[in-house]
């Protein structure tokens, strides 16, 4: 995956749907916003400050990228929400009653700008990286992409035991499948947990299923025959192709036992050892 997510939204979402990354990245940023409804939200002139940019141009990118924005946590807020968040906003610029804090680069003009709008779009984290990773005419915007990549390639490896000495690991396609896997193996396992009565042996017992499926051999087979040791993932030596199609296995197994979990009404037994 080369260090430039300014032209893939596949991309954006395996990013901005990793949990684990999206904290790790908030950690690193440090991007101080307005706490309102337990998450952090920005308004459009502490995004544009933010990267060097004029708010026309996160006009032009809003109304280009709607869909993708809202997916992503962006809304305009109006009547009692708004009134709320006007409020957080308030808490949020104030030290006390009369001093204003310059934090984000806040105008006087922005202050009441806001305090007479009658609706108001807000960005929350996600979004403010979503447009990070579009913007072309920012110098911020382009340092933050290749700090995000550089996040995310470092929690992959701690999360999923992933080593840089792997030659699978140097594709182009290796980072966003792998991501695109990771996710759906959280899904496959939060089905396992939510549908499947529980047991100590479903995870390994299913995991092997979807190996068995695809290469013949269950997991443990597997990395013997790649002499791996215990600690190592097996997934970690994969090219694209084959992360793919492990994920779309994972990802339609969780879907068919979510239905079949909601039709019966009840958790489906299996097994008792493998």
């Amino acid at each position: 995956m080369k260090k430039d997510l300014t032209t893939s939204d596949i991309h954006h979402k395996n990013i901005l749907n990793n949990k684990f990354a999206l904290e790790e990245i908030k950690k690193v940023i440090a991007f101080r916003g307005v706490l309102f409804e337990s998450a952090l939200k920005y308004t459009k002139s502490q995004v544009a400050n933010f990267y060097n940019v004029d708010e026309r141009t996160i006009d032009r990118y809003v109304e280009q990228y709607k869909s993708e924005f809202e997916t992503n946590g962006y809304e305009v807020l109006s009547g009692e929400r708004l009134k709320q968040f006007k409020y957080s906003y308030d808490k949020f610029i104030r030290i006390d009653e009369s001093d204003i804090v310059r934090t984000n680069d806040v105008s006087d003009i922005d202050v009441v700008n806001i305090s007479k709008a009658p609706k108001l779009g807000v960005f929350d984290f996600r979004t403010f990286l979503n447009i990070g990773m579009l913007l072309t005419e920012s110098d911020p915007a382009k340092l933050l992409r290749t700090l995000i990549l550089d996040i995310v390639i470092d929690t992959l490896n701690e999360k999923i035991g992933g080593s840089t000495k792997y030659v699978n690991q140097r594709e182009d396609e290796f980072l966003p499948s792998a991501i695109r896997e990771f996710n759906y193996r959280q899904s496959f396992t939060n089905a396992l947990d939510e549908c499947i009565v529980e047991n100590k042996w479903k995870y390994a017992q299913f995991t092997d299923a979807v190996y068995k499926t695809i290469f013949r051999e269950n997991a443990k087979e597997y990395k013997q025959i790649l002499k791996l040791q215990s600690q190592e993932s097996a997934r970690d030596t994969m090219y694209s192709e084959v992360l793919d199609l492990i994920a779309s296995y994972e990802n339609g197994f969780a879907d068919y036992l979510l239905k079949t979990y909601h039709k019966l009404g009840s958790k489906l037994s299996m097994r008792s050892s493998p």
